[in-house]
Parts: structure tokens; sequence; C-alpha cells
């Protein structure tokens, strides 16, 4: 016989996630806010004291020392996340927090191509899962809580709260989404991302000021750049992997971070210049206003993979946001629409199709750039999504949902 009436226990609910939502969005705002502030004076540094990316191997072999000899399952990154939420068996370290806090700011401050979602998502995800012994949360609770801490994280560092909220719930798979998880993922992102902002963070602004009318043209470029931004998302899950593959040949794996990090500063010196290290934001605000060069994407896409599976660490989506932005600016060249229009369908097209995160992808195009351009960015990202292949940049993101089904049913009939 039950102890408790039924409204007791809802009451009791209610107030339990409203002080989780509270304290998780709160906790992971405010590390959000300074991640982002030191995140801000390292790369400062750097720009003053170019001689800093001479450190970049050294700074490698640090980060991979620090990984192999004490971050153990933490090295996965934002796929311990996706495993944990699938499989809730072990908790996630809090040390991943400190420790993925630290080496990105170091990957930074030596001049890695990386980005910063991938730190405030895993900080948010291990801090969220301290509080599943706390507050004595079952299995399905916890898998809650994690994806409160994601959407947190996500919301905060970009300030798009309903963007961050729909990632956290995509990412984890809509068809294995309980109701539950709806308010709480949605409430955290809100919290974290006013946290932050009252921490006096100021995220970048983009304004779009020409519109194209919406019509069946317009939206047949906006589509048929969507398949190209999907394939540039396809080359760049690719181009991780090959690099990948190179670095597994070193068996000593701190030593992995160290040869990529002289690879980076032969790249740097080939180049001639450092327009393509650390977030880039400089150049994807300039792709809004100027043509990017033909080939910025393609260097940016390159380093990035390069960085990332040599071991440095950060983030994917601000450098895909660099290179959908200046792949779009390039195009220009043929497509017929307004330069701002094609560097926002770039910028959230290519993160669409590399995460396989549409519907997060579309809300963050209204939420960066308007409604009218929204719709653009909406239809590239559609067409993106359906063009960037069955693998994304996380790999232990389930393979389920209606894209995969179209896939699995074409090769069928193929086979028949």
């Amino acid at each position: 016989m039950s102890t408790s009436h039924p409204y007791i226990t809802a009451v009791n609910n209610f107030i339990k996630w409203t002080l989780l939502c509270g304290i998780v969005g709160l906790s992971i705002g405010s590390a959000t806010a300074l991640f982002l502030s030191s995140l801000d004076f390292v790369t400062l540094f750097r720009e003053q004291h170019a001689w800093i990316i001479y450190s970049l191997p050294i700074i490698g072999l640090l980060i991979g020392l620090l990984y192999y000899y004490l971050g153990k399952e933490s090295v996965k990154g934002n796929n311990l996340l996706l495993e944990t939420h699938q499989s809730p068996n072990k908790p996630i370290p809090f040390l991943m927090a400190p420790l993925v806090f630290i080496t990105t700011l170091l990957t930074h401050l030596a001049g890695g191509s990386a980005g910063r979602e991938g730190t405030a998502v895993q900080m948010g995800g291990a801090i969220a899962d301290q509080f599943t012994k706390w507050f004595k949360l079952n299995d399905g609770q916890r898998k809650t809580i994690i994806i409160i801490g994601i959407s947190a994280g996500f919301a905060a560092v970009f300030g798009t709260p309903l963007a961050g909220a729909i990632f956290a719930l995509e990412i984890m798979s809509f068809r294995k989404i309980h109701l539950r998880s709806i308010i709480p993922s949605l409430a955290a992102a809100y919290i974290a991302h006013y946290t932050c902002l009252a921490w006096h963070i100021e995220h970048t602004h983009y304004t779009l000021s020409i519109v194209n009318s919406f019509d069946i043209k317009n939206i047949g470029w906006a589509g048929f750049a969507g398949i190209l931004f999907g394939l540039t998302a396809l080359a760049f899950t690719w181009v991780g992997k090959g690099w990948k593959r190179l670095f597994n040949i070193i068996s000593y794996v701190p030593a992995r971070p160290f040869i990529g990090g002289l690879l980076l500063l032969a790249a740097i010196h080939l180049l001639g210049s450092t327009k393509f290290i650390g977030l880039g934001i400089p150049s994807i605000v300039a792709s809004f206003t100027t043509q990017a060069g033909p080939y910025d994407f393609l260097i940016k896409l390159v380093l990035t993979a390069l960085t990332l599976n040599a071991g440095f660490k950060g983030g994917e989506v601000t450098p895909l946001f660099f290179i959908g932005a200046s792949l779009g600016s390039a195009l220009i060249v043929f497509v017929p629409l307004p330069l701002a229009i094609l560097a926002a369908m770039g910028f959230v097209a290519v993160f669409a199709g590399a995460t396989h995160c549409v519907i997060a992808s579309i809300i963050m195009g209204f939420e960066l750039f308007g409604l009218q351009a929204g719709w653009y960015v909406g239809i590239a990202s559609i067409f993106a999504y359906f063009s960037s292949g069955i693998e994304g940049i996380y790999s232990a993101q389930e393979k389920l949902g209606t894209k995969y089904d179209m896939y699995n049913y074409i090769k069928k009939v193929f086979s028949l």
C-alpha cells in the first residue's frame, strides 16, 4: 500500500526538479561564464604574444599526459555523455569538468584550431551528474539530469537557450526522450543562459540587413547550397576519421598531441597566417560582409580535424560555424543570394549536417538571425542534414530516426 498521496508525490517531484534545474542552471551558467572570460583572456594573450604558438608541441604533450594519467574515461569527451545516457552505469567523473576546462584553455593559448561548446557541454554533463547521488536519482531520472547539464552548457556558451535545450534532447535521440525531460531541459537552458549574461558575458551578434523574398527560386538555391554544406559536414567527419587513424599508429598516446602540435606549427608557417587558429570569431563575423577566400573553409576544416583528433581539447561547433560561414560567403560567386544570407545558411547548416541535430540547428538559425533569414537557414539545414551521410562527429550518437530509416530503405532496395 502506498504511503504517500499521488498529489503529494507530484508536488515533491515538482519541488525537486525545480530545485535541480535552478541549481544546475546557476552552477553551469556561472562555470561557463568563467570559462568564456578565461578563453577571452588566453586568446588575447596569444594574439599579443605570437611566440606562444611555438609551444604547441609542448602544450600538446602536457594535455596528452594529463588525460593519459588522470583523464581515463574523460578522454571520450561528449561521447562519454552519450554513452552514459544510453547505459547509465558508472557516474561521469567530476574531474572531467576542470580537466576539459584547463586543457581547452591550453589548446587556445597555444593556437590550436578548436571550439568551445565541447568544453561547456562536458562541464555541464559532469557537474549535473554529481546530483544523481545527492538527490538519489534512479536511472531514468539520471538520464534527465544529464540532458539538463548538456542543455545548460550549450545554451550558456552560445547564448541560444531554446536551441541548447533542443540540442540536448535531439542529440540523445528524440525517440527515447521521455516527456519529463523536455521542461527541465528548457528551464535549465534559460537559467544557465541568463546566469551567464548576469556575469556580463557578451555573445557575438550577427546583423542581416538584406533578406530576399522567400520564393520558389530562392528556396531552390537554398536547397542547393544546403547540399554543399551537407557534403562539407561529411568531409569534416571523414577527414577527422583519417587523422584519427593516422594518430592511432602512435602507440604512446601522449605523444599524439605532441606530433599534432608539430604538424599544426608547420601548417601555420606554411600558410604564413594565424587566421585559422583558435575560434576564428573575427573571420566568422567578416564572412557576413566580405567574400571569404575560396579555400578558407577547407583550411579550417583540415586544421580543426587535425587539432581535435591529435588530442587537443575544445569542441567542433565554433569551427563548424567558421567552415560553414566562410563556405557560404564564398558561394556568392555563383549563388544569387545575399552574402550575409549565404554565410548564415552555412553557419548553421554545416553544424546541422555534422551533428545530425537538424531541429536544434533550425531553431538556432531563428534565434541568431531572425525570422526572415531563419527560413533560409532552415531549408539549407534540412538539405544539409540529408546529404551529410550516416556518420556524424559524435561516434556514440545512436543512429535512429527518419534519416537512417530512409538510408536503410535505399540500401535494401539496391541490394535486391
